[in-house]
Protein backbone atom coordinates (compact mmCIF):
# COMPACT_ATOMS: atom_id res chain seq x y z
CA UNK A 1 0.00 0.00 0.00
CA UNK A 2 0.97 3.63 -0.66
CA UNK A 3 1.39 4.94 2.69
CA UNK A 4 2.58 8.39 1.76
CA UNK A 5 3.03 10.96 -1.33
CA UNK A 6 5.92 13.43 -0.08
CA UNK A 7 8.19 16.29 -1.06
CA UNK A 8 12.01 15.90 -1.41
CA UNK A 9 14.41 19.15 -1.55
CA UNK A 10 17.92 18.72 -2.70
CA UNK A 11 19.96 21.55 -1.75
CA UNK A 12 23.19 22.96 -3.08
CA UNK A 13 25.66 22.22 0.24
CA UNK A 14 23.70 24.50 2.28
CA UNK A 15 21.17 21.97 3.55
CA UNK A 16 21.87 22.65 7.62
CA UNK A 17 20.36 26.36 6.43
CA UNK A 18 18.21 25.07 4.77
CA UNK A 19 16.67 22.91 7.36
CA UNK A 20 17.05 25.28 10.00
CA UNK A 21 14.90 27.60 7.45
CA UNK A 22 11.89 25.57 6.53
CA UNK A 23 11.80 24.36 10.70
CA UNK A 24 11.28 28.32 11.03
CA UNK A 25 8.98 29.03 8.25
CA UNK A 26 6.77 25.86 8.40
CA UNK A 27 6.58 26.03 12.44
CA UNK A 28 7.67 22.21 12.00
CA UNK A 29 9.39 19.95 14.00
CA UNK A 30 12.53 17.54 12.97
CA UNK A 31 11.85 14.47 13.26
CA UNK A 32 15.66 13.10 12.05
CA UNK A 33 18.80 14.70 11.16
CA UNK A 34 21.33 12.85 9.69
CA UNK A 35 24.63 14.28 7.92
CA UNK A 36 26.95 12.40 5.74
CA UNK A 37 29.69 12.01 8.75
CA UNK A 38 26.85 10.23 10.51
CA UNK A 39 26.81 7.33 7.23
CA UNK A 40 30.05 7.56 6.69
CA UNK A 41 32.94 8.78 9.15
CA UNK A 42 35.73 8.48 6.49
CA UNK A 43 34.31 11.04 3.98
CA UNK A 44 36.29 13.81 3.08
CA UNK A 45 36.51 16.76 5.77
CA UNK A 46 34.64 19.26 3.29
CA UNK A 47 31.49 16.63 2.89
CA UNK A 48 31.23 15.84 6.69
CA UNK A 49 28.72 18.46 7.51
CA UNK A 50 26.37 18.34 4.60
CA UNK A 51 23.10 16.99 5.35
CA UNK A 52 22.42 13.50 4.43
CA UNK A 53 18.71 13.12 4.85
CA UNK A 54 16.44 15.36 7.69
CA UNK A 55 12.74 14.50 7.83
CA UNK A 56 10.52 17.46 8.98
CA UNK A 57 6.81 17.08 10.42
CA UNK A 58 5.11 19.69 8.85
CA UNK A 59 1.53 19.13 10.47
CA UNK A 60 0.38 16.22 9.23
CA UNK A 61 2.82 15.87 6.39
CA UNK A 62 6.61 14.92 5.51
CA UNK A 63 9.45 16.98 3.96
CA UNK A 64 12.60 16.00 3.48
CA UNK A 65 15.86 17.92 2.64
CA UNK A 66 19.42 16.53 1.39
CA UNK A 67 22.35 17.86 0.55
CA UNK A 68 23.30 17.06 -3.46
CA UNK A 69 25.99 14.05 -3.62
CA UNK A 70 29.03 15.23 -3.82
CA UNK A 71 29.91 12.94 -6.54
CA UNK A 72 27.29 14.21 -8.31
CA UNK A 73 26.84 18.22 -10.38
CA UNK A 74 23.63 20.00 -8.28
CA UNK A 75 21.32 20.52 -11.23
CA UNK A 76 18.81 23.22 -10.90
CA UNK A 77 15.18 21.41 -11.65
CA UNK A 78 16.63 18.54 -10.66
CA UNK A 79 15.94 19.83 -6.98
CA UNK A 80 12.88 18.37 -5.82
CA UNK A 81 11.48 14.90 -6.68
CA UNK A 82 7.91 13.43 -5.48
CA UNK A 83 8.55 10.97 -3.21
CA UNK A 84 5.91 8.10 -2.78
CA UNK A 85 6.48 6.01 0.50
CA UNK A 86 5.39 2.32 0.34
CA UNK A 87 4.75 -0.87 3.03
CA UNK A 88 5.38 -3.36 0.37
CA UNK A 89 8.45 -4.27 -1.51
CA UNK A 90 6.57 -6.33 -3.95
CA UNK A 91 3.80 -3.50 -4.56
CA UNK A 92 6.88 -0.72 -4.52
CA UNK A 93 8.58 -2.94 -7.87
CA UNK A 94 5.41 -3.01 -8.97
CA UNK A 95 4.74 0.91 -9.34
CA UNK A 96 8.53 1.12 -10.05
CA UNK A 97 8.03 -0.68 -13.40
CA UNK A 98 4.90 1.55 -14.20
CA UNK A 99 6.50 4.55 -13.20
CA UNK A 100 9.93 4.15 -14.99
CA UNK A 101 8.49 2.94 -18.36
CA UNK A 102 10.27 5.17 -21.04
CA UNK A 103 12.16 6.69 -18.23
CA UNK A 104 14.11 10.04 -19.48
CA UNK A 105 16.81 9.30 -17.07
CA UNK A 106 17.33 6.52 -14.87
CA UNK A 107 19.15 7.99 -11.50
CA UNK A 108 19.03 5.01 -9.41
CA UNK A 109 17.36 1.59 -10.23
CA UNK A 110 15.36 -0.01 -7.92
CA UNK A 111 17.63 -1.27 -5.16
CA UNK A 112 18.50 -2.53 -1.66
CA UNK A 113 19.67 0.38 0.52
CA UNK A 114 20.52 0.76 3.93
CA UNK A 115 17.52 2.91 4.38
CA UNK A 116 15.29 1.26 1.94
CA UNK A 117 15.15 -2.52 1.43
CA UNK A 118 13.83 -0.96 -2.03
CA UNK A 119 14.66 2.02 -3.53
CA UNK A 120 14.44 4.07 -6.53
CA UNK A 121 15.61 7.64 -8.30
CA UNK A 122 14.60 8.65 -11.93
CA UNK A 123 12.82 11.48 -14.29
CA UNK A 124 10.16 9.80 -16.00
CA UNK A 125 8.96 10.32 -19.53
CA UNK A 126 6.97 13.58 -18.64
CA UNK A 127 10.17 14.35 -16.95
CA UNK A 128 8.57 14.65 -12.87
CA UNK A 129 11.52 13.60 -10.79
CA UNK A 130 10.16 10.55 -8.52
CA UNK A 131 11.64 8.70 -5.58
CA UNK A 132 10.11 5.24 -4.62
CA UNK A 133 11.11 4.02 -1.06
CA UNK A 134 9.39 0.83 1.26
CA UNK A 135 9.05 1.39 4.58
CA UNK A 136 8.33 -2.03 6.58
CA UNK A 137 6.79 -1.71 10.24
CA UNK A 138 8.30 -4.43 11.97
Amino acid sequence: MITALEIYLITNGNGKEAVKFYKEALDAEIISLMYFKDHNPDCPKEHQDLVLNAQLKVGEFRLMISDENPDFEYKHGYNMSACLILDNVEHARRVYEKLSKDAKNMLMEMQETFWSPAYANFEDKFGMLWQISTTIKE
